[in-house]
């Protein structure tokens, strides 16, 4: 369909508007609200940690570097000066984990006032990426429009075909491409190893100090409640195993997100899962479950062989798991049938 003169001179009108606007925009945002050269407001935006970064974004509206800067820092240190308390909460190793918390801390904050003042926008994983959309929806307004002309000229048939096929392959595609993002993708396996972090973590607090509520709740004579946890004393000699264990996945996860490499995040996967096997099979060799005050006779006689039997086809699980993921790694390293 051909367009009139007039419709052609309205579309040439709008979009000679839109481009002398988005120069007007961008010669706004070259002039920096504080008058300091990008990459020392950038680097400044580190200085104090967090609380540089939220003086950044109240006083500079005009320089997208520096305010990219001034959210990262107030995502990732924020996050830490956060999580280091929490941690520290946690008995036996709470010291220890805050006190790495802020060695990564420090090793972040050199890193990134390096980085800044040599002019790189350097992305730390995930709070990098969490900054990156809260700085694209804060200047969204800046980002050039498609003209009115593609509208005004309309879509051919063709095309409108397209479209609605590729609408029906991502409705039957919807689960495998979820799928893909957390196991192809660097920002999906980001996003799995946090969760795995904080899950941990969650495990560390709850049998450390809620351990005894894995109980049986009753109802006494006088209407107070009974708490008859199924965890015997035995089970604080294999609490320090199940903290280490935890431990070792928070730190494996941490690794991981900022190298993850094909070999080196599979080798990890299985040193974990032959950690996870070794924690299982230690649990079953003590035991330290009692179900006898169960009123059930029956349910508490069969109890313990039916816990038994799934710790030994956890351990099992993670073993043929560890053995079927080393397989596979060797000939994806053979064949090269990987990405990094």
């Amino acid at each position: 369909m051909e367009l009139t003169p007039e419709e052609r001179r309205r579309i040439y009108e709008e979009e000679k508007e839109r481009i002398e606007n988005e120069k007007k925009q961008q010669k706004s945002a070259e002039t920096p609200t504080l008058k300091l050269p990008t990459n020392v407001a950038s680097t400044l935006c580190y200085a104090l940690f967090w609380i540089s970064g939220i003086i950044f974004v109240v006083l500079e509206k005009q320089d997208k570097t520096v305010n990219f800067h001034a959210l990262q820092s107030i995502v990732l240190f924020g996050s830490l000066t956060i999580l280091s308390p929490c941690l520290s909460w946690i008995p036996h190793v709470g010291g220890i984990f805050s006190a790495l918390i802020g060695l990564l801390a420090f090793v972040f904050w050199i890193v990134l006032m390096v980085k800044a003042y040599q002019g790189e926008r350097y992305r730390v994983p995930l709070a990098g990426e969490i900054a990156e959309a809260i700085h694209q929806s804060t200047w969204k307004t800046d980002t050039p429009h498609e003209p009115e002309a593609k509208d005004a000229a309309g879509i051919s048939a063709e095309e409108k075909k397209e479209t609605d096929e590729g609408i029906v392959k991502k409705a039957d595609g919807c689960g495998k491409k979820v799928n893909d993002y957390f196991t192809r993708t660097r920002s999906g396996r980001i996003i799995g190893y946090s969760f795995a972090i904080f899950w941990n973590i969650v495990l560390i607090i709850f049998f450390t100090l809620f351990w005894e509520y894995v109980a049986w709740y009753s109802i006494g004579d006088d209407g107070s409640l009974i708490i008859s946890s199924f965890l015997t004393p035995d089970f604080l000699s294999w609490l320090p195993v199940l903290v280490t264990s935890l431990s070792i996945c928070i730190v494996a996860n941490i690794i991981l997100i900022i190298y993850d490499r094909y070999w080196f995040r599979e080798a990890v996967q299985i040193l974990l899962e032959v950690v996870g096997m070794a924690v299982v099979i230690y649990l079953i060799t003590i035991f330290p479950f009692d179900f006898s005050f169960i009123p059930n006779t029956v349910a508490a006689d069969i109890l313990p062989a039916v816990t038994k039997g799934v710790l030994i086809f956890v351990a099992v699980a993670f073993g043929v798991s560890a053995l079927v993921r080393f397989i596979k790694m060797v000939l994806n390293i053979e064949n090269r049938e990987y990405t990094n």
